[in-house]
């Protein structure tokens, strides 16, 4: 316990681990769990069911497992759940889930989120995600796998952004963005795929012109969207090496509920 500053306030009944370390002024709920090897800055305030796994870094001023912004929250105890190794910033604002959705907000491993970024009730984050400064996301928003959110990004409630998506500052999303695909201005329109974040994470040549040219069925050989999806299977069918990426980018667009940005 000596890792805990003695001006934190820790409710009776939270679970930290005796490696956690805890800043000055923190505020500590009785319902939050944390996990070994996280370290959580001065005047912090978690509160809520909310469950902080392991090795995470939280700077100071952050709110995590506030009641979210729904009028139709009643009080439910429902849950904020963090992975592990995540890097959040000062000055985030992350609230719980609703019963109207999933109960949970949820982000998972491995994640950087940056300064003044907010995450409404029910948002589903997956893994290696960056959040630039004061990217807002409204109420249940999904985000991908290695996404990454330029500053200012403001993502409207029930969409869905795709594995490997990326979006310029001050995009403003309205629709569902497919894998790979770059989004850009207000409202966000597509603005090709994010060729140099594939590159970084080890796509080859190849596997990125067979990206590229299944963005081009859907964006630019001026096809209706449902001969584009029934052109993506025969690419699919016929490609060797990346068959699953295509398969990735055919399966987001036909499950999109809110339409794909074009």
């Amino acid at each position: 316990m000596s890792k805990i500053h003695p001006s934190a306030i820790i409710a009776p009944g939270a679970q930290i681990d005796e490696s956690v370390e805890i800043g000055a002024y923190a505020v500590i709920g009785a319902d939050v769990r944390i996990g070994a090897g996280t370290r959580i800055g001065p005047h912090v305030v978690i509160e809520g069911h909310t469950r902080i796994g392991r090795d995470n870094e939280i700077f100071q001023f952050a709110s995590i497992g506030a009641a979210p912004q729904d009028k139709k929250y009643a009080g439910e105890p429902t849950t904020m759940e963090i992975g592990d190794r995540n890097t959040i910033r000062e000055f985030v604002t992350f609230n719980r889930g609703t019963v109207q959705d999933a109960g949970a907000t949820r982000i998972g491993n491995d994640n950087w989120i940056m300064a003044y970024v907010h995450l409404a009730h029910d948002c589903q984050l997956g893994n290696n995600i960056i959040l630039a400064n004061n990217a807002t996301l409204a109420g249940h928003v999904h985000l991908g796998d290695h996404v990454f959110l330029g500053g200012f990004t403001t993502v409207h409630q029930f969409c869905h952004i795709g594995a490997h998506a990326m979006t310029a500052f001050t995009a403003a999303v309205s629709q569902d963005v497919p894998p790979f695909v770059t989004a850009a201005g207000n409202r966000a329109v597509p603005a090709g795929i994010n060729s140099e974040g594939l590159k970084r994470r080890g796509f080859s040549s190849e596997q990125i012109m067979e990206i590229k040219r299944a963005y081009k069925v859907i964006y630019r050989a001026g096809l209706p969207l449902e001969e584009a999806k029934q052109e993506l299977a025969q690419m699919e069918a016929s490609s060797a090496n990346s068959a699953q990426y295509i398969r990735l980018f055919r399966e987001f667009i036909e499950a999109s509920a809110r339409g794909i940005i074009r």
